[in-house]
C-alpha cells in the first residue's frame, strides 16, 4: 500500500484553483448558451452544436477533473486530521465524491445537451449544476471551519501553506 502524502502535490494544488475558476466561469457567464439552447429547441436556429465558450470550457473542466482523478488515485492525498471524529471524516469523504461526481456527470449532461440537442440532458445539466453548487458552498464553509474555529492545517494544504 502506498503511503499517504502529507501534503497535496504542487500539480494537485494547481488543478483545483484552475477548477475552481473554470466553475466560477461556467457559472457566471453561462447566459450565452443558455439563450443558444433555447433558440434551438424552439426552433429559430438550427439544432446544431456550435462553439461556445461555454461548451469550450466545460470540455476543458471534465479534462482537468479527470486529471485530477487520475492523480488522487495515483499519488493519494493528505489524511485528514487526526482530531477528526469518525462521521466528519464520513461527510468529508462523502463530499469529496459528491463534487467529483456531480462534475463529471454535470459535463457529461452539458455534452449530452449541446452536442445531441437533448432537452432532458440540458434539465439533468441544470439540476446537477445547483446540486454542485450547494455542495461548493458546504465545501468552502468546512474549509473556513477548519481554519477559522477548528484552527488545524486543512485550509492551508489545498493553498500550498501546510
Amino acid at each position: 500500500m502506498k503511503k499517504q502524502p502529507d501534503t497535496y502535490s504542487k500539480i494537485q494544488i494547481y488543478l483545483h484553483w484552475i477548477t475552481v475558476a473554470l466553475i466560477a466561469f461556467q457559472f457566471l457567464l453561462h447566459g450565452e448558451i443558455s439563450v443558444l439552447f433555447r433558440a434551438r429547441m424552439e426552433g429559430f436556429v438550427p439544432n446544431i452544436p456550435t462553439l461556445s465558450p461555454h461548451a469550450i470550457v466545460g470540455t476543458i473542466m471534465l479534462i482537468v477533473i479527470l486529471w485530477r482523478l487520475w492523480l488522487r488515485f495515483k499519488y493519494g492525498v493528505p489524511a485528514v486530521p487526526k482530531s477528526k471524529k469518525l462521521l466528519a471524516k464520513l461527510g468529508s469523504k462523502a463530499m469529496h465524491i459528491s463534487i467529483y461526481v456531480l462534475l463529471i456527470a454535470n459535463a457529461f449532461f452539458g455534452l449530452g445537451a449541446w452536442v445531441f440537442g437533448l432537452q432532458f440532458s440540458s434539465l439533468l445539466h441544470i439540476i446537477t449544476a445547483y446540486a454542485l453548487l450547494t455542495i461548493i458552498y458546504a465545501h468552502i464553509f468546512a474549509a473556513l471551519f477548519h481554519h477559522f474555529v477548528l484552527k488545524n492545517n486543512v485550509l492551508k494544504r489545498i493553498v500550498g501553506k501546510s
